[in-house]
Order: structure tokens, then sequence, then C-alpha cells
């Protein structure tokens, strides 16, 4: 951890005119859905120098063309066909994950959703289209990135996924991320952010100060962890207080990672 990201752990910034902040255009889209009178803005983007820097990782062996051949020997070999648990006889798509295969960024959530299972793709519809939003309000694409979700089937009703589900997806994840080796692994929201940290305590807690992997796997102890709320319940509860202490964690991690939040023109 660096000098400047120990100064924010446990740091409590009062989120106030959260609209007002570079970066934070990512709110708009979802505010004049309520208010057709509020000005539609799209989210801005990386500039072309920053899209072709790739975020720096944890020191590895793997080069970037080994660590995508070994995501899609995962991919292929063993997550596409999984039958470890009951989720397999319901779902239409495994949705393993997508992005950066050496990201230095990674982006967990609980499991997929309806959109997800019907297109095989991490974080799509309405709660993804939030999270890419995010993203780019910190400077980055999707591509930049990796987005995955600790169960790659989607759990009936999208309820949060069950103990007997974890165990039976955990070394999947555990294995992403080993390949990947990221610097910075955020957490969406409850589940994430307790079985990754292994702890009992609640995201509203957590939110906002650094954590370090525990020791869950090969190189992974001491990888940075940002836990912030999953953009569903971001939606779910769209208000000023919410939508700045998710901005805040964010902003924690763009200035950990060394990155320029863009400017609005």
């Amino acid at each position: 951890m660096t000098q400047d990201s120990s100064k924010l752990v446990n740091n409590v910034r009062r989120p106030l005119a959260i609209e007002s902040l570079p970066g934070s255009d990512w709110l708009l889209p979802f505010e004049r859905n309520k208010n057709p009178q509020l000005p539609l803005q799209p989210a801005e983007h990386a500039s072309t120098a920053m899209a072709a820097a790739p975020l720096p990782t944890v020191g590895d062996t793997l080069s970037p063309e080994e660590k995508a051949s070994a995501l899609a020997r995962l991919n292929q070999s063993e997550v596409s066909s999984c039958q470890k648990c009951p989720l397999h006889q319901t779902r239409n798509h495994v949705v393993f994950g997508e992005g950066d295969p050496a990201a230095g960024l990674v982006f967990v959530g609980e499991g997929p959703g309806a959109d997800e299972d019907a297109t095989g793709k991490p974080f799509v519809g309405r709660a993804g289209e939030l999270l890419t939003n995010m993203i780019h309000a910190m400077g980055l694409d999707r591509q930049q990135v990796f987005i995955c979700n600790i169960l790659k089937c989607r759990p009936p009703g999208n309820r949060n996924p069950a103990p007997e589900e974890v165990r039976a997806c955990w070394n999947y994840l555990i294995r992403q991320l080993e390949i990947i080796r990221p610097r910075v692994i955020v957490t969406l929201g409850n589940p994430a952010t307790q079985n990754l940290l292994q702890t009992q305590v609640g995201i509203t807690k957590l939110r906002g100060n650094w954590q370090q992997l525990p020791d869950i796997g090969k190189g992974l102890a001491g990888i940075l962890v940002m836990p912030t709320f999953h953009p569903s319940y971001i939606l779910r509860r769209y208000t000023p207080e919410i939508r700045g202490k998710a901005w805040f964690d964010l902003q924690a991690v763009t200035q950990e990672l060394g990155l320029t939040i863009p400017k609005k023109i």
C-alpha cells in the first residue's frame, strides 16, 4: 500500500454535491430517467493515450498472451461445462467474466442476473450500464479492466449465492485472480466482499476503507481490496448520499492506480 493510499484507510469524506465532481457523469442518465428535465450527459471516456496504456499489475511471470490463454483454457475445459452444483440445471449461459487478462484492476460481483444469463456476459442490463459508466468516470474502459462474479451461473430469482454454490465456484474465481494477478480488486456488494475478505463484517462498515486480500491463493495475499456498493444497490437506493459514497470509493482506487479522472468539458 502506498503512502497516499494508507492515508485513505478509515478516512471518511462527506459526499456533498456529487453531480459537480469531475467524472461523476455516470450518475446522470439514471437521474434523467426520474426527471426528464435534466440534461443527458454521456460518461466521459479515457483519452486515447490512457486507453493504450495498461494498468500496472502485481509482479508475476506470465505475459498478457499467456494469461489470456490460461483464462481461455480454464473457461473452455472446466467452467463452461461445470455441473458441480444444481445451478447448471437452470442456467442458459455460464458467465465466466471478461476484460483485459492482464488488468491491474478487477471488479468482482456476486453472481449473474437474468441479462447476464441470457447473454453470457457479466454486468449487462441496467446495473451493468451503471457499472460501465462508473468505470468510464474513472478514466477507463471496460476493456482495460476485468469483470467477473463469484458465481458463474445465475441463482434463480437473482437471490444471494448459497454457501454450497460459493464453494462450487470458489476455485474458479481464485484461479482467475491467480492468473490475472491484479493490483487492486473492487468488490461489489456484501457477498463478494465478505467471501473474498473472509469476514462477516458488512459492506456499510467496510466500504471506502482499503483492505488486503487474505492468503486465499498463490500470490494473492496482500492485494489491495476496495469494497463498495453493488450497482444494483445504488439503483435501488438512488440518493446523493449513496452515490457520493460509491464515487468516493472509486476515487480512492483511481488515486491508488495513479489515474487521472477525466475533466468535464
